[in-house]
C-alpha cells in the first residue's frame, strides 16, 4: 500500500482534499491536481504536516482544457510511472453557457470530457499498476434526466440543473467505459458523496438555482456551512476512499458507491443503453478520439 500512488483532480479543497488526507493516512502516495499552482502547493504542505509524511505531491491543470490534460499526462507519466489509482473529482458549475478553447462547454468539459479523456490518456500508467482503479466523482442529486439533445447546454441551460444533468451524464460514460476497460483489468466505479460546504457551493449565485428555490437561498447559504461544516467533507470522502483503497473491492468494476460508501442502484436516467451511447459518442467526438 506505501507504494501506491493516486491522483486526485480537484484535491486542492473540499471533497476532494479530505479525500487526499484520508489516502495519505491510509499511507498511499498522493498527488494533488489543482489549477493555481500556489493553492496546489499550499494545500500539499498543509496535507504533508497534517498527515505527518512527506508523500503528498501537487500539480497543476485545468481540466477543463484538452491541452492541459495531455500535459498532466506527461508530468504524471515521467515523474511516477505507474498510477495506482485516478480519482476524477474536480467539477465546474456556472451561472450561463461558456466555452472552453477547444469549443466545449465548460461545465460539460469539466465534468464528463475530463474523466473520460484523462483515462484515457493515462491508461498506460495505470495499467502498470497490479490493480489499477478508476473513481469517477459523481454529484447534485442523483436523479433526473439526460436530456441527449443538449447535452452541452446548446438548447437551453440553467446552472444548477445543468450541472446536475453533466454529473448524471458521467455516471452513464462511466457504466460504458467499465464495459469497455473491465477485461483489461482497469475497475472503473462511481462515488456519490453526497453533500458539503464547499468553495464551489459557496460561490455560486442565486442565479445558479432554480427559480423556485432562490427565495431561501440566503438562507440556505447562511445555514450550510453550520449544518454541515467540514465534518459532512470528512463523510463525503468516504465512498471515494473506499474504492480506492478496500482489498474486497479488487476486480470489482461497473459498480455506483453512495453517500454511506454502500453499492446502490444505478439512477434510471442512466440505465438506457441508447442514452449511454450518446454521452459516449459525445465525448469521443469532442476529443476526436475513438476507444
Amino acid at each position: 500500500m506505501h507504494d501506491e500512488t493516486v491522483l486526485i483532480t480537484g484535491g486542492t479543497g473540499g471533497i476532494g482534499r479530505q479525500t487526499a488526507r484520508g489516502l495519505a493516512d491510509l499511507g498511499k502516495h498522493v498527488v494533488l491536481v489543482g489549477r493555481d499552482p500556489e493553492r496546489a502547493a499550499r494545500a500539499a504542505g498543509q496535507l504533508r504536516h497534517e498527515s505527518g509524511t512527506d508523500r503528498v505531491d501537487a500539480l497543476t491543470a485545468d481540466v477543463s482544457r484538452q491541452s492541459d490534460l495531455r500535459r498532466l499526462t506527461d508530468q504524471v507519466t515521467d515523474r511516477y510511472g505507474k498510477l495506482d489509482a485516478l480519482i476524477n473529482n474536480a467539477g465546474s458549475t456556472k451561472v450561463q453557457r461558456e466555452l472552453t478553447e477547444d469549443r466545449v462547454e465548460t461545465v460539460f468539459a469539466t465534468n464528463v470530457v475530463a474523466p473520460f479523456l484523462l483515462t484515457h490518456l493515462l491508461l498506460p500508467a495505470l495499467r502498470a499498476a497490479p490493480r489499477p482503479r478508476v473513481v469517477n466523482i459523481t454529484g447534485g442529486v442523483p436523479r433526473g434526466h439526460i436530456n441527449v439533445e443538449n447535452l452541452q447546454g446548446q438548447r437551453s441551460y440553467a446552472g444548477l440543473s445543468f450541472y446536475n444533468q453533466t454529473k448524471l451524464a458521467l455516471m452513464a460514460m462511466s457504466i460504458t467505459l467499465a464495459g469497455r476497460l473491465g477485461t483489461n483489468g482497469v475497475a472503473v466505479n462511481v462515488a456519490y458523496p453526497g453533500h458539503a460546504s464547499t468553495a464551489m457551493n459557496k460561490g455560486l449565485p442565486i442565479s445558479t438555482y432554480p427559480l423556485a428555490a432562490r427565495p431561501i437561498v440566503p438562507l440556505l447559504k447562511l445555514l450550510s456551512p453550520l449544518v454541515l461544516g467540514n465534518r459532512a467533507a470528512v463523510r463525503a470522502s468516504r465512498s471515494s476512499i473506499r474504492l480506492v483503497s478496500d482489498p474486497g473491492l479488487d476486480g470489482i468494476t461497473g459498480v455506483y458507491i453512495d453517500r454511506k460508501a454502500r453499492p446502490a442502484r444505478w439512477p434510471e436516467a442512466v440505465l438506457d443503453a441508447g442514452t449511454r451511447r450518446a454521452v459516449w459518442q459525445e465525448c469521443e467526438r469532442v476529443t476526436n478520439r475513438s476507444w
